[in-house]
């Protein structure tokens, strides 16, 4: 007796009879059907562990990047070892007093001369110096037997000229910019190089290149 056509899946041909899908095509189509959904779900898998385990960007050196500052830039920090060795060649010998400050010890320093003892040697608040961006440096001569000066006109190398003065015509070729030419507080042991970048660019997160 034949099988019941119930137990069998049928559509409706073109003429308007059931057509009755064989066994093994279901079969197959059911496999077919299981086969893609797994490789939908292996695709998946592969694709979230890429994702989780992919590592993490470097910080960009662009001229956006808004990375906290922690320490001297580098350009800068290579201009002031030439400035120190340029100098030692014509017997000047100068010493890097400070380079970057923190926000927190440029305010310490703020209040020196004000709320703390000592004399004022900034005009300045914590994110308002190059200090804190780490694009300047401070200097100071250091005499023969090792006292560190900051006389401007002491000629240690006895040319006829001030060692000091000496020391700003070089940082000057380098590309630095000396606090001695502001003209509303003048910074004589100040050296910096802002790259074109005023504080407001630096405070909104524009920082210079690391590299020249």
């Amino acid at each position: 007796m034949p099988e019941p056509l119930a137990r069998q899946d049928t559509t409706v041909g073109r003429i308007g009879q059931p057509y009755v899908i064989p066994r093994q095509k279901q079969k197959r189509s059911r496999v077919m059907t299981s086969l893609v959904l797994i490789a939908i779900i292996v695709m998946g898998w592969r694709w979230m562990d890429t994702v989780q385990n992919r590592p993490a960007p470097a910080p960009e050196q662009s001229q956006t990047g808004s990375a906290t500052v922690t320490g001297l830039n580098p350009i800068v920090a290579k201009k002031a070892d030439a400035l120190v060795a340029q100098t030692g060649k014509i017997g000047i010998k100068i010493l890097i007093t400070d380079d970057f400050r923190s926000s927190e010890e440029q305010n310490a320093l703020y209040k020196q001369g004000r709320s703390k003892p000592g004399q004022v040697v900034t005009n300045v608040k914590g994110g308002a110096s190059y200090h804190n961006y780490g694009l300047a440096v401070d200097f100071a001569l250091v005499k023969p037997d090792g006292d560190v000066i900051w006389d401007m006109k002491y000629d240690g190398n006895d040319n006829g000229r001030a060692d000091w003065m000496e020391v700003v015509s070089a940082a000057k070729k380098l590309g630095f910019a000396w606090g001695g030419d502001w003209t509303s507080f003048k910074d004589y042991p100040h050296l910096q190089m802002d790259f074109g970048y005023s504080i407001k660019d630096l405070q909104n997160g524009k920082r210079p290149p690391a590299t020249e």
